[in-house]
């Protein structure tokens, strides 16, 4: 029997997105929080006594501003070889050959696959082969998978790929493939990298996912960590136990706000479900976005004094413990109780009114054309959160607002009537 560790999407040194100018905000453990989760990794492979590490790629998260984080990830394998713990590693998207243009010679326990050809290595004192290619430039369109050799024979195979399979929506399509590719190939575990939500794709054979180690925005909410994969005397896999690394948990907050009329009710509401994100976290620190849904009275005063309820919470989540709970950002997505269609009937001067913030809403549905030819030249991941926030979704965030104040002050301070 043999025990290794699979993981991926290290990033070292990324930000965490939208919580270093929250006031309060322990800036030092954000922007550590990548370097330590890789320390938790590190030191569950000790703890576990080992017998080798699979990295899928992206270690670090673009070219390095300095070498520090070079010097951090070396250490942190110098302690592994330390131990006579070997790592089997190759580059990403984001580490790719192309990508990092400062290098420094790394210890003899990592082993880093050709980013030219695809390469079998065997691990010394073990019946384990592990096949792999890393990333000689950013975007690779090519199938990596089909180069990958058959299974050695009477030896445990393992294929080591940075891959966005067959796609997903959050990531850029990169060494596509598709499960059936990688099933042809007789491995006994495909440890992939890229995707950053965990998951254990198929299970004959083993195609896993181990996600990133640590969470760096909203988009990226639950446990994040890596797999410890135990295989028996036949060469079996008979357990990839998932184990949370994470040393900063982010979390979307559900708050139904269905049927509240005063506020003292919602916050009642919200206390209850931070208590519950911070239970979940099972002592970790939190970064939430509260998300407001729910037919309330409340509608139009959310949207009115937004600032005022989102400082509103940063002082409900003080409550939870210092340092416990940060808010990101407040969506407020509830529904007023009237009846907008009944509220137009009204007079003339309100239907005209309702009607054109309803054309309004139609009118921001796509950016104009000179600022989505400038987003193009936008590296994919600045693109996308420039996407999120000022294409159509974005914006009509804004106009929600503008029109829930008017639709609000007009139901509530009524109207002449005809």
């Amino acid at each position: 029997m043999f025990r290794f560790i699979h993981t991926a999407d290290l990033h070292l040194d990324s930000p965490l997105q939208g919580l270093e100018y929250h006031e309060g905000a322990p800036v030092a453990l954000l922007r550590g929080a990548t370097r330590r989760a890789f320390e938790n990794v590190v030191q569950l492979a000790l703890d576990e006594a080992v017998d080798f590490v699979v990295i899928a790629g992206d270690i670090y998260d673009g070219d390095w501003k300095d070498y520090s984080s070079g010097l951090f990830f070396r250490g942190q394998m110098v302690r592994l070889g330390e131990r006579g713990i070997p790592v089997y590693l190759i580059a990403g998207n984001h580490d790719a050959a192309s990508v990092i243009s400062k290098k420094l010679s790394l210890p003899d326990n990592v082993h880093v696959f050709s980013t030219r050809t695809s390469e079998s290595m065997e691990v010394p004192g073990l019946p384990v082969v592990i096949h792999g290619r890393g990333f000689p430039h950013r975007a690779v369109p090519e199938n990596f998978a089909q180069e990958y050799p058959a299974a050695v024979a009477g030896k445990f195979n393992l294929g080591l790929l940075h891959t966005s399979l067959a796609g997903s929506a959050d990531h850029d399509t990169y060494a596509p493939c598709s499960v059936a590719d990688l099933q042809t190939k007789g491995y006994g575990y495909w440890a992939l990298g890229h995707i950053h939500q965990p998951a254990v794709v198929c299970e004959d054979p083993w195609i896993v996912f181990s996600g990133n180690c640590q969470g760096r925005h909203v988009k990226e909410a639950g446990p994040r960590g890596c797999r410890l994969v135990t295989v028996d005397d036949s060469l079996r896999v008979v357990e990839a136990e998932w184990r949370p690394v994470d040393v900063v948990r982010w979390a979307q907050i559900a708050v139904d706000l269905g049927g509240c009329i005063e506020e003292a009710e919602a916050f009642g509401r919200v206390q209850t479900a931070m208590e519950y994100a911070v239970a979940q976290a099972e002592g970790r620190p939190v970064a939430a976005r509260v998300i407001f849904s729910g037919a309330t009275t409340l509608h139009g005063g959310l949207h009115r004094d937004r600032e005022r309820w989102h400082s509103e919470l940063l002082a409900r989540a003080q409550d939870q413990g210092a340092d416990m709970l940060w808010i990101e950002r407040l969506k407020v997505v509830t529904t007023p109780v009237y009846d907008v269609a009944q509220l137009a009937e009204r007079d003339p001067l309100t239907k005209t009114v309702v009607e054109s913030l309803a054309g309004a809403s139609a009118a921001v549905a796509e950016l104009p054309a000179d600022i989505r030819e400038m987003a193009e030249v936008l590296p994919p991941e600045v693109r996308r959160e420039f996407e999120a926030e000022w294409s159509g979704p974005g914006r009509q965030a804004v106009l929600d607002d503008v029109r829930a104040i008017i639709i609000d002050a007009l139901a509530t301070r009524g109207g002449s009537e005809s």
